[in-house]
């Protein structure tokens, strides 16, 4: 067999995680904003459709949007909340449908920190008091310090939606620790100015993730694969970095992490979303660190950012430079793009809209570039085809309709 047609083949090779899931192909969905909860904060009708939709598309894996631990811990007024006055027939029902197709499906597991934005809390909790920075102080409100006994109650909610994630049907959970929520505030030495054992050293400001993990592996078990998304960089001068990273992920998976998924950036720096040059070159916005990470762990490394370039991930994965290829935007516009990838029907460089509206502030301060995505996820949503040229005008006025003012106001990404 040529080595292209090895390449050719690498991405549908499956691979077997060390709690014993096996995941059929390389290819993952990695976690969007839906916005598509009820007023309770329970799964929609809509959004079941829409994970029945992307089983059927060909990923081997698909990792649900943030899920909160409770309502007083939300980012955003859409946000899902597993937790125990959650409805679970219908977090059942979503698990059904996200792998009806064939997927497995890991539901993110998430709490903002300070990243809430001030109409939804007046005083949002963090490591430390400390507030944004730029133009998104004026969106959200300084945070007050967790207490120790604070910390130790969100580590038990952490357990309790794990728990409840497989008692749904879930076939794993991923821990969000990155793009500048809790997990990666206690991580960053800009963010948790702490003197107790939660901060300081990064050894100590590592504590926090390592007790959610092991708070989650003790409520599901060793057999249940429990990942986690981890920044490489938060992309800000002084900030956590990537030896900072390369040390974290060492720990967790000595710990006996099963998957680590490498993005990068936050509310103030949105690296994650890239650039319009960095969406165009498809070769991924931290690729190059996961290729790092992948000869220091054991684990699995999954790499999300960027990746639009079919050839460039067969090659990558046959050269075991990392092991799945995630994707988040291009999903949002063609839900079956990972079957045409893997026929071969897709071959050229996917194209994935970087959008803006020429007011370089009000794209930073309202995420144009994720607002956007969001809604052709509830066009698939309803069952329609995306819209690759909605104006971005007409996004912010569909948001706009659907959250009122709140729409004018920052939000997650």
């Amino acid at each position: 067999m040529s080595i292209n047609e090895q390449a050719s083949q690498a991405l549908a090779q499956p691979l077997t995680l060390t709690a014993g899931l096996t995941i059929a192909n390389r290819i993952c969905k990695s976690a969007l904003s839906e916005q598509l909860s009820d007023r309770n904060h329970n799964p929609t009708d809509e959004l079941i459709h829409l994970y029945r939709r992307w089983s059927k598309g060909g990923a081997g894996l698909l990792v649900t949007g943030n899920v909160m631990l409770a309502a007083d811990m939300i980012g955003e007024p859409k946000n899902i909340v597993l937790n125990e006055f959650s409805d679970l027939n219908l977090f059942k029902r979503w698990a059904q449908a996200a792998k009806s197709g064939g997927a497995k499906c890991f539901m993110q597991l998430n709490h903002p920190g300070r990243q809430v934005p001030n109409f939804l809390a007046l005083t949002p909790k963090a490591p430390s008091a400390i507030a944004m920075s730029g133009a998104m102080r004026m969106g959200f409100n300084k945070p007050k310090a967790l207490t120790g006994s604070e910390i130790e109650q969100i580590i038990e909610c952490f357990a309790t939606s794990a728990k409840l994630a497989k008692e749904c049907g879930f076939d794993g959970v991923q821990i969000h620790g990155a793009h500048g929520y809790l997990v990666n505030q206690f991580l960053s030495p800009l963010q948790n100015q702490r003197s107790d054992q939660w901060g300081g050293e990064l050894n100590n400001r590592m504590r926090f993730v390592l007790a959610v993990y092991q708070a989650i592996r003790q409520a599901v078990g060793k057999d249940f694969p429990v990942a986690i998304k981890l920044n490489c960089t938060d992309a800000q001068a002084g900030g956590y970095c990537e030896e900072d990273a390369l040390q974290v992920a060492q720990a967790l998976d000595n710990a006996g992490i099963d998957m680590i998924e490498i993005s990068g950036g936050n509310y103030e720096t949105q690296a994650m979303v890239g650039s319009a040059q960095s969406v165009k070159a498809g070769s991924g916005y931290f690729a190059d660190f996961a290729k790092r990470l992948k000869s220091a762990v054991s684990a699995p490394v999954m790499v999300t950012g960027g990746m639009r370039n079919p050839g460039r991930m067969k090659q990558a994965i046959l050269a075991q430079d990392y092991d799945f290829v995630g994707m988040g935007r291009p999903l949002a516009l063609d839900p079956d793009l990972p079957n045409k990838i893997l026929r071969q029907q897709q071959t050229e460089l996917i194209e994935t809209p970087y959008i803006k509206t020429r007011v370089a502030w009000l794209d930073k301060l309202l995420l144009i570039n994720i607002t956007w995505y969001e809604q052709q996820l509830k066009l698939l949503a309803m069952g329609k085809d995306s819209q690759p040229k909605l104006s971005p005008w007409r996004s912010m006025l569909n948001t706009s309709l659907a959250l009122g003012y709140k729409a004018l106001l920052p939000r997650r990404s």
